[in-house]
C-alpha cells in the first residue's frame, strides 16, 4: 500500500517503472529510471571470454616450453604438446 501511494504521489505509472531502491519513484520507463542511476557496466562480467584466454594462453606456453625442450609437437593445441611429450618418454 506505501508503494503505491508513493507512486501516485511521484507521478509515475502504476505499473511501477521505477526500481524499487529509485529514491524519486518519477520516471516514465524503468530503462530511463536503471539510466538515472549513472550504472557503469563492468568489462568483466563476461568472465568466460577471461577463462578462454587464461587457457590459450597456458597452450602457447607450453607449446613454448615444448619447443624449447626440443620437441616438436604436431600443433599448440594442448593435446598435441601432450602427445610430443608422450612421444618423447616413450
Amino acid at each position: 500500500m506505501a508503494r503505491a501511494k508513493l507512486v501516485a504521489e511521484a507521478g509515475s505509472s502504476a505499473a511501477g517503472a521505477c526500481t524499487t531502491a529509485c529514491p524519486t519513484q518519477d520516471h516514465r520507463t524503468w530503462g530511463e529510471c536503471v539510466r538515472s542511476k549513472g550504472l557503469q557496466i563492468s568489462p568483466h562480467i563476461n568472465d568466460n571470454y577471461g577463462t578462454r584466454q587464461k587457457a590459450w594462453d597456458r597452450e602457447l606456453d607450453n607449446y613454448e616450453s615444448a619447443v624449447r625442450q626440443g620437441l616438436n609437437p604436431a600443433g599448440t593445441k594442448q593435446h598435441h604438446v601432450d602427445a610430443a611429450i608422450k612421444e618423447a618418454d616413450a
